[in-house]
Protein backbone atom coordinates (compact mmCIF):
# COMPACT_ATOMS: atom_id res chain seq x y z
CA UNK A 1 0.00 0.00 0.00
CA UNK A 2 1.13 3.26 -1.35
CA UNK A 3 1.08 5.93 1.84
CA UNK A 4 -1.80 8.80 1.52
CA UNK A 5 0.90 11.25 2.82
CA UNK A 6 4.57 11.38 2.82
CA UNK A 7 7.57 8.50 1.54
CA UNK A 8 7.40 6.06 3.39
CA UNK A 9 8.81 2.18 2.62
CA UNK A 10 6.06 0.56 4.42
CA UNK A 11 2.37 1.38 4.95
CA UNK A 12 -0.24 -0.76 6.35
CA UNK A 13 -3.58 -0.41 7.57
CA UNK A 14 -3.54 -0.10 11.49
CA UNK A 15 -5.62 -2.78 11.90
CA UNK A 16 -3.12 -5.10 9.79
CA UNK A 17 -0.64 -4.48 12.30
CA UNK A 18 -2.07 -4.01 15.88
CA UNK A 19 1.22 -5.77 17.30
CA UNK A 20 3.57 -2.92 16.22
CA UNK A 21 1.03 -0.49 18.63
CA UNK A 22 1.61 -0.17 22.73
CA UNK A 23 -1.60 -1.47 24.15
CA UNK A 24 -3.83 1.48 24.67
CA UNK A 25 -3.46 2.34 21.41
CA UNK A 26 -3.97 -1.40 19.69
CA UNK A 27 -7.15 -1.74 21.99
CA UNK A 28 -8.76 1.92 20.54
CA UNK A 29 -7.97 0.52 16.99
CA UNK A 30 -9.27 -2.84 17.80
CA UNK A 31 -12.79 -1.21 19.56
CA UNK A 32 -13.12 1.79 16.69
CA UNK A 33 -16.30 3.00 15.81
CA UNK A 34 -17.74 5.63 13.73
CA UNK A 35 -17.68 7.43 10.40
CA UNK A 36 -14.17 7.47 9.51
CA UNK A 37 -13.42 3.53 9.60
CA UNK A 38 -10.10 2.28 11.13
CA UNK A 39 -8.86 0.80 7.69
CA UNK A 40 -8.62 4.55 6.94
CA UNK A 41 -5.65 4.89 9.54
CA UNK A 42 -2.53 3.64 8.10
CA UNK A 43 0.64 2.61 9.94
CA UNK A 44 3.97 3.57 8.87
CA UNK A 45 7.57 2.24 10.02
CA UNK A 46 9.60 5.21 10.67
CA UNK A 47 13.38 5.18 11.96
CA UNK A 48 13.09 6.79 15.64
CA UNK A 49 17.18 8.26 14.61
CA UNK A 50 14.92 10.62 11.98
CA UNK A 51 12.56 11.60 14.77
CA UNK A 52 13.92 15.44 15.19
CA UNK A 53 11.28 17.44 12.90
CA UNK A 54 13.95 19.06 10.37
CA UNK A 55 15.36 15.51 9.79
CA UNK A 56 12.16 13.29 9.72
CA UNK A 57 10.75 15.91 7.19
CA UNK A 58 14.12 15.80 5.29
CA UNK A 59 13.87 12.00 5.14
CA UNK A 60 10.14 11.32 4.43
CA UNK A 61 8.66 14.14 2.54
CA UNK A 62 9.03 17.41 2.62
CA UNK A 63 4.89 18.24 2.83
CA UNK A 64 4.59 16.63 6.27
CA UNK A 65 5.89 19.39 8.01
CA UNK A 66 2.70 21.31 7.16
CA UNK A 67 0.86 17.81 8.10
CA UNK A 68 1.96 16.73 10.98
CA UNK A 69 0.87 17.20 14.36
CA UNK A 70 1.83 16.65 17.97
CA UNK A 71 0.13 15.27 21.25
CA UNK A 72 1.13 16.83 24.64
CA UNK A 73 -0.42 15.99 27.94
CA UNK A 74 -1.21 18.82 30.10
CA UNK A 75 -2.18 19.58 34.10
CA UNK A 76 -4.34 21.69 34.81
CA UNK A 77 -4.79 22.29 38.44
CA UNK A 78 -7.26 24.51 40.66
CA UNK A 79 -8.03 24.18 44.61
CA UNK A 80 -5.58 21.37 44.46
CA UNK A 81 -7.12 18.78 41.98
CA UNK A 82 -5.42 17.99 38.70
CA UNK A 83 -6.75 17.20 35.74
CA UNK A 84 -5.32 15.85 32.80
CA UNK A 85 -5.70 16.31 29.59
CA UNK A 86 -4.28 15.82 25.68
CA UNK A 87 -4.07 18.41 22.68
CA UNK A 88 -3.29 17.80 19.53
CA UNK A 89 -2.44 20.73 17.56
CA UNK A 90 0.36 21.09 14.00
CA UNK A 91 3.84 20.84 14.70
CA UNK A 92 4.22 24.18 13.19
CA UNK A 93 2.65 25.45 16.60
CA UNK A 94 2.51 25.86 20.01
CA UNK A 95 -0.10 24.74 22.22
CA UNK A 96 -1.71 27.96 24.08
CA UNK A 97 -1.31 26.15 27.89
CA UNK A 98 -1.87 29.51 29.25
CA UNK A 99 -4.89 30.39 27.59
CA UNK A 100 -7.03 27.90 25.60
CA UNK A 101 -6.24 25.44 27.27
CA UNK A 102 -6.23 26.78 31.03
CA UNK A 103 -9.62 28.08 30.31
CA UNK A 104 -10.81 24.93 28.67
CA UNK A 105 -9.83 22.89 31.75
CA UNK A 106 -11.29 25.40 34.09
CA UNK A 107 -7.87 25.63 35.71
CA UNK A 108 -6.21 28.44 37.30
CA UNK A 109 -2.78 27.30 36.31
CA UNK A 110 -1.95 24.33 33.65
CA UNK A 111 1.34 23.43 32.28
CA UNK A 112 2.54 20.28 30.24
CA UNK A 113 2.71 17.13 32.53
CA UNK A 114 5.77 15.60 33.36
CA UNK A 115 7.13 12.58 31.31
CA UNK A 116 6.97 10.06 33.68
CA UNK A 117 2.90 11.08 34.69
CA UNK A 118 2.90 11.40 30.46
CA UNK A 119 3.87 8.08 30.05
CA UNK A 120 2.41 6.33 32.93
CA UNK A 121 -0.42 7.79 32.41
CA UNK A 122 -0.99 6.80 29.01
CA UNK A 123 1.24 3.92 28.64
CA UNK A 124 2.98 5.37 25.51
CA UNK A 125 6.05 5.95 25.52
CA UNK A 126 7.63 9.65 25.69
CA UNK A 127 7.69 10.99 21.86
CA UNK A 128 5.42 8.85 20.43
CA UNK A 129 2.16 10.17 22.18
CA UNK A 130 -0.95 9.99 19.97
CA UNK A 131 -4.44 10.95 20.77
CA UNK A 132 -5.84 6.85 19.95
CA UNK A 133 -5.11 5.07 23.07
CA UNK A 134 -5.43 7.42 25.54
CA UNK A 135 -7.22 7.14 28.79
CA UNK A 136 -11.60 7.69 27.80
CA UNK A 137 -12.01 10.23 30.91
CA UNK A 138 -9.80 12.75 29.46
CA UNK A 139 -10.52 15.92 27.91
CA UNK A 140 -9.29 15.70 24.19
CA UNK A 141 -8.51 19.31 22.50
CA UNK A 142 -8.36 19.10 18.80
CA UNK A 143 -7.43 22.40 17.26
CA UNK A 144 -9.47 22.93 14.37
CA UNK A 145 -6.23 23.50 11.89
CA UNK A 146 -6.22 19.68 12.37
CA UNK A 147 -9.65 18.54 11.87
CA UNK A 148 -9.64 20.44 7.98
CA UNK A 149 -6.37 18.32 7.25
CA UNK A 150 -7.33 15.14 4.40
CA UNK A 151 -4.60 12.92 6.61
CA UNK A 152 -1.93 14.18 9.54
CA UNK A 153 0.89 12.56 10.89
CA UNK A 154 0.86 11.78 14.43
CA UNK A 155 2.77 9.40 17.09
CA UNK A 156 1.88 5.65 17.04
CA UNK A 157 2.40 5.36 20.97
CA UNK A 158 6.07 4.08 20.17
CA UNK A 159 8.84 6.18 19.24
CA UNK A 160 9.30 3.68 16.32
CA UNK A 161 6.08 4.07 13.79
CA UNK A 162 3.81 6.84 13.20
CA UNK A 163 0.22 6.66 12.43
CA UNK A 164 -1.31 8.71 9.07
CA UNK A 165 -4.92 9.38 10.27
CA UNK A 166 -8.24 11.24 8.36
CA UNK A 167 -8.00 14.86 10.45
CA UNK A 168 -12.26 14.24 11.24
CA UNK A 169 -11.02 10.74 12.66
CA UNK A 170 -9.85 12.94 15.88
CA UNK A 171 -13.68 14.14 16.28
CA UNK A 172 -14.39 10.42 16.85
CA UNK A 173 -12.30 9.96 20.01
CA UNK A 174 -13.77 9.87 23.19
CA UNK A 175 -13.52 13.27 25.33
CA UNK A 176 -12.84 14.93 22.15
CA UNK A 177 -13.57 19.10 21.52
CA UNK A 178 -12.45 20.85 19.01
CA UNK A 179 -11.11 24.28 19.41
CA UNK A 180 -9.78 27.28 17.19
CA UNK A 181 -5.98 28.89 18.20
CA UNK A 182 -5.01 25.78 20.43
CA UNK A 183 -2.23 25.73 18.51
CA UNK A 184 -0.73 29.69 18.14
Amino acid sequence: MRAPIGDFTTAVPVPDCLDELTAPVADAVRHWSGAVPAEQIVYVDTDPRWADTAVFVEHYGHELLERSANCVVVAGKRGGETTLAACLALSTTKVDVNGVVRRQLGARKASFASMDTATGETGMEYGGITPIGLPRDWPLLVDSAVVDLPYVLVGSGRRRGKLLVPGKAFTQLPGAVVLEGLGV
